[in-house]
């Protein structure tokens, strides 16, 4: 029976392997956790970014102008580091998540005993970077494209097809079109770079969030089959109009 077991399981391993990072061309590394104050902070995007491509990733930062070969985001990986808690130990993960935000690979758990943060976060990711070396990453060639993704979403998700049917549809011609991220607490809207342009966080409502862009907080609503971004500047209501897919 326990042979069995081990048999399912390794064919599981492989499916989910046959289907994970080597499906993706390269991977977006942001400039900020949500675990720390400021971006690069101990260098820990730098750190991330060196080991990527150590593992045989081509990396940019969100920031960074990607080559036109990449010019798909759903055809890139997004990676983020995870703190996870621990007394008196440093303890970090990896997570790959695609343009839906739907996590392709998860890490093994990277450990530092050492006080220095800088330190014990270099020890810890490289650590956790162990596990994904093993990974071999070469790309599969395999073309991601976004509405062969779509579909099966808004299928397994009820919720989801009847807030789409009630917020406006993007223009996809629209060379300033942004393109929603999932988030825990909402989503980030992200352009072709890809940059992200702005955070929004969930409300009550499907067509309205709060909106954060360049430090300005207000809300995204959806008027007109719009999309506006209002906000008060000099104790005056501001409103712009941007486009997003979601």
């Amino acid at each position: 029976m326990k042979i069995k077991f081990l048999l399912v399981t390794l064919l599981i391993s492989v499916v989910g392997f046959s289907q994970s990072v080597n499906d993706y061309k390269a991977v977006i590394v942001p400039l900020k956790y949500d675990f720390l104050r400021t971006e690069n902070q101990y260098r820990l995007s730098t750190m991330t970014k060196s080991n990527l491509l150590k593992a045989g990733f081509p990396a940019y930062y969100t920031n960074e102008d990607v080559p036109a070969e990449y010019g798909d985001r759903c055809q890139l990986l997004y990676i983020d580091v995870k703190k996870d808690s621990g007394f008196l130990v440093t303890k970090l993960y990896l997570e790959f998540k695609d343009c839906y935000g739907k996590v392709i690979y998860t890490s093994e758990i990277g450990k530092s005993k050492e006080k220095e943060y800088e330190v014990a976060y270099k020890e810890s990711l490289d650590q956790a970077f162990l596990s994904v070396n093993k990974l071999h990453y070469k790309y599969s060639g395999k073309t991601i494209t976004s509405s062969s993704k779509v579909t099966p979403a808004v299928a397994s998700v009820p919720v989801e097809t009847v807030a789409v049917a009630t917020t406006p549809v993007a223009d996809t011609s629209d060379p300033n079109l942004l393109y929603a991220q999932p988030t825990e607490n909402g989503y980030q809207l992200i352009d072709k770079t890809p940059k992200v342009i702005m955070k929004l966080l969930k409300t009550s409502r499907p067509d309205s969030f709060i909106a954060i862009k360049d430090g300005v907080q207000g809300t995204l609503n959806a008027k007109d089959n719009q999309w506006y971004f209002e906000y008060y500047q000099n104790d005056k209501l501001v409103s712009e109009k941007v486009s997003v897919k979601f």
